[in-house]
């Protein structure tokens, strides 16, 4: 089997705010409806799709986990240099979302912190 494509699905609970968010942060919409916001990341186009908690969970005759209180995946969004990941810290601080950490070394060479967007939703700035 040959898979062509991949893209990631997150519940949220308000698409106005998870839309304003990642177009403060600087992504490109892939697209939005009733349902679903949907925005392209990294140079690649990776979609991440946002949907409507109650429509993503009723599809999928799944219970959504709450992102406030766990996580099942931590996407990392790369940085070229510490500069970027600070100007990064500082959009962020600056929208809706929640720095989890401060930029901060981490082992050698690399340097990065955690946030959340406005629905727990956790991701990576790193450069390594």
């Amino acid at each position: 089997m040959k898979s062509n494509m991949i893209w990631a699905n997150f519940g949220v609970k308000d698409l106005d705010c998870t839309t304003k968010f990642y177009t403060s942060l600087g992504f490109k919409s892939n697209g939005k409806s009733d349902d679903l916001t949907s925005f392209f990341f990294g140079e690649n186009n990776f979609i991440i799709h946002f949907f409507k908690k109650e429509i993503l969970s009723r599809n999928l005759d799944l219970e959504i986990s709450d992102s406030e209180q766990s996580n099942e995946i931590i996407f990392t969004i790369s940085a070229a240099t510490k500069e970027e990941v600070n100007e990064w810290a500082e959009k962020i601080k600056n929208s809706e979302g929640k720095l989890i950490s401060s930029p901060e070394e981490f082992g050698d060479h690399n340097y990065g912190f955690i946030f959340a967007d406005p629905d727990g939703h956790k991701f990576n700035i790193f450069m390594m």
